[in-house]
């Protein structure tokens, strides 16, 4: 299974991004779905997941009332949509795909995207 991740870019504090994520390849089954990020010299942190239906969301709690995850239905494509941009934000964001559950850690995925660079300045 591929993941390719798409809709990085450099943006000013307080501006919107749409980052996008399409699943390909391997055996068709829906996937639940997830967005990490990294920054340079700390570990890949959670920002949101979605589970199969939809229905399920999970953010991290510096994320949450700005970032909003979906997907379409009975799809494996995701989307994270930014606003409110802070220079925290900054990082390589990579999407995840899993068969079990959408939870928060990165073991609960199996296959990942290449990532997408985010930056947003000050």
């Amino acid at each position: 299974v591929q993941l390719q991740a798409s809709g990085g870019g450099l943006v000013q504090a307080g501006d919107s991004l749409r980052l996008s994520c399409a699943a390909s390849g391997g055996p068709f089954k829906v996937y639940v779905m997830a967005w990490f990020r990294e920054v340079p010299g700390k570990e890949r942190e959670f920002v949101a997941s979605i589970n199969r239906s939809g229905g399920g969301i999970f953010y991290a709690e510096s994320v949450q009332g700005r970032f909003t995850i979906s997907r379409e239905k009975g799809r494996n494509t995701v989307y994270l949509q930014m606003d409110s941009l802070k220079p925290e934000d900054t990082a390589v964001y990579y999407c995840a795909a899993g068969t079990n559950f959408a939870g928060r850690s990165r073991l609960e995925y199996d296959y990942w995207g290449q990532g997408t660079l985010v930056t947003v300045s000050s």
